[in-house]
Parts: C-alpha cells; structure tokens; sequence
C-alpha cells in the first residue's frame, strides 16, 4: 500500500463569473489553471463540479417578483390562493412570496408546524407539548398560535418568519390569513385554489387536494416553467431551487445542466489525457445539529452529470471484515487479506441486503458528491464555486 492519501476535495478559486459568460470554458479553464498553479496531476476518475449559482447566472437565468406575479395572476385567476407548506427563508422564499401576493387579491398561507419541510423550527416539540397541541390533528389560526407560543425568532436569523411573510404579502396590497396545520387538504376550507410550496413531498401534495376537490393545483415547479414577458424559466423546476438575487429579481435553477456537465467533462478528459468526470450541484444534505435545519432546499442535488456518476456505492464494510471475517488475523496478513477480498468482488453484482457491506448505505453518487461539494465550497466569500475531487472511486487496494 504505497499510496496513503484517500479522497481529496479541493475548492478551486475561480474568477466572478457574470451573465453571458461561457460557464464551460470558464469553469475548464480554472481547473486546470489551478492543477497547474498546485502541481497536481490528473487521475482517472477525478471528479469536477460547479455550483448551480453561477452556471445559472451566466445562462443569465433571472426573474422579477412582477414576472412571478403576472404567472400567478395568469395561471390562479388572481382571487383567493392558498400557499401551503412554504420553507421559511429570506433568501429561497420571500421574492417567491412577494410574486404570490402581486398576483392575488388574498393569500391563505398555510403553514406546516412545528417546523417547515427542511427542519426551520417554528416551536419546539415541548413547547407544543406544554401546549397541549397535536399538529397533526389540530388547525390553529393566527390568534390561537400568537396565545399558545407568542412571538417566534429564528435563533440563526433573528426573523419572526410568521410577522416577516404576513409583513410581505401585505406589502403587494394583498390581504393575509395565516393557518398552522400539517394536512394539505386543510386549505380547502379557506380556497380551492392551491399553490404548493412544499419541495420533496409536492407531488403527493397535489395529488392529495385534486382528489379532494381543488380547483387549480400548482406547485412551484408549475411557475416560470416557461418565459413570461421576458422572464428566464425553468422547464422541468420552475421556481424550484430559485434564490434571491436582489430585492426585486430570483435567480432560478439552472437549464441544460447535463448538456453542461457533458461538456465539462469532455473538455478536461481532452485537456488531460484522463478520463474526468463532471457535474452540477446544488444543495448537499447535512441536518445541523443545532438549528435542526437540513440544506435540501434544492429540487435535486444534482441537476447534471456525466454518465460515470450514475449508481450508488457498491463497496465491502471493512469494519466488519477486520472484526468477523478475519477476525484472527493482523498487521501485514489481515491487510492483505481484506485487500483480496476487494479485489474478488465482482462490480456488476449489489452487494445489497449482504451483511458484508452493512453500514455502507447505496445513496446515490449525485446525491454524495453534491453534499461533498457543497460543505466544500460553502456559500460565503470563499470564492471557489468549483470543486475538483480525487480519489473518490479508490478503494484499499488502489496504490
């Protein structure tokens, strides 16, 4: 075992990338500037991904709070809609809100307790058990949640998010009522006109209210999933993974992200002599054990990716073969053994469900090396919207 260094993830600084700008040549020519200013070498299997923000910005993909509302007003009649189950945020959510308002007369905001889909907490668990509240079972109005739990700060952000989005909606001259409740059919008792703003469960959301009898059902991904008046859109996620880009403008997911990932990925295979993989990435998945607060906040970790990323892991456990399986064996013996048995295993057959890679949960490559990036490069001021990474498809036997 000559090579004692696994997996290596580097954020590579690259210049501001702005709109117009050919995100591939761009992110290409950065990386390998960067090998050479580090002296590293290319390996088979090196792993390049760029954060969905800039490729978005340089496809100039961008959207203002009255393009939303002219969608809304178009799409909903421009009456009473229900906004169920949104994240709270300033950054993913408030524009998104503000565009909702600008398109109707009344917002019905519904909102899911005691915590929002990605982990912000309105109240604690024992606080709605002082209460005496069962969120699965009872509706609470504005009145009844200001009696049980007064005033509500994000410990992160210092934001009263029930105050800020009744502040928002009222600032487009729309009228506000706000309900607690975890039920989406809920909103039926106020409007049959819903636009679900929940992220990973939208799907089961609408098909739970147009069997209940809703009117119009939209999700997000149903909003500037095509240009309005001159909009940029999303086809497959419209507002989904959008993010504030000034107080009047989002900058929406990225288009065409596998086509940008492909290209990647051919440019740097051709540029090195190695076979490079590459992708987008947008949020990883990490629960903060504080906040409570998952990332998730994207419809997908990865929008694009070259065909080398598709699968899961499919690797041995070597915890349990050290402890079991040679369990009498040590130093130079036992290494060389597990090594063996690596090596036997055979890439085409899951080792799935085999006590023998326990522990070694299949997620998916996309969704692993996304969360790798993503804590990686951060969302401040590191300036390395790129991450090159090596070592990823090693294992114990790799020299």
């Amino acid at each position: 075992m000559s090579r004692l260094i696994g997996t290596v993830a580097r954020g590579i600084r690259a210049p501001i990338f702005r709109e117009g700008d050919n995100i591939v040549t761009g992110v290409t020519d950065a990386v390998l500037a960067a090998l050479k200013s580090g002296g590293i070498e290319a390996r088979d299997r090196d792993v390049v991904a760029v954060t969905e923000s800039v490729v978005a910005r340089c496809q100039g993909n961008y959207a203002t709070v009255s393009q939303i509302s002219a969608d809304v007003r178009a799409k909903t009649g421009g009456k009473t809609v229900g906004v169920t189950f949104p994240i709270l945020s300033r950054n993913r959510f408030s524009l998104l809100l503000k565009g909702i308002a600008g398109g109707c007369e009344k917002v019905v905001l519904m909102l899911s307790y005691p915590s929002d889909e990605v982990g912000n907490h309105l109240v604690s668990l024992d606080q709605l058990d002082e209460a005496g509240i069962d969120p699965w079972h009872d509706v609470l109005n504005l009145e009844q949640f200001r009696a049980a739990f007064g005033q509500v700060i994000h410990p992160f952000t210092g934001v009263d998010y029930v105050a800020y989005y009744q502040e928002l909606i009222e600032s487009m001259g729309a009228q506000a009522e706000i309900v607690f409740a975890n039920r989406v059919q809920t909103i039926l008792d106020y409007t049959d006109t819903v636009i679900c703003c929940d992220i990973h469960t939208r799907a089961r959301s609408k098909r739970l209210l147009k069997a209940a009898g809703a009117k119009v059902v939209l999700g997000l991904d149903d909003l500037l999933n095509a240009p309005v008046d001159g909009s940029g859109y999303n086809d497959t996620y419209g507002l989904l993974g959008s993010n504030k880009a000034d107080e009047e403008r989002i900058k929406l997911f990225p288009r065409d992200t596998m086509t940008v990932a492909r290209e990647i990925g051919r440019l740097m295979s051709e540029a090195t002599g190695k076979r490079i993989e590459a992708m987008v990435y947008g949020d990883g998945a990490f629960k903060d054990p504080v906040g409570k607060i998952w990332e998730l906040a994207d419809p997908v970790v990865s929008p694009g990716y070259t065909d080398g990323l598709i699968g899961t892991p499919n690797e041995l456990k070597l915890k349990y073969l050290a402890d079991k399986e040679f369990a009498n064996l040590n130093g130079e013996a036992l290494q060389q053994a597990i090594s063996e048995k690596i090596r036997a295993k055979d890439a085409k057959v899951s080792l799935v469900g085999n006590m023998i890679s326990e522990g070694t949960t299949p997620r998916n490559l996309t969704d692993l090396i996304g969360s790798l990036c993503d804590l990686t490069s951060g969302s401040g001021d590191k300036g390395t919207p790129i991450v090159y990474i090596q070592g990823y498809f090693d294992n114990y036997t790799n020299e």
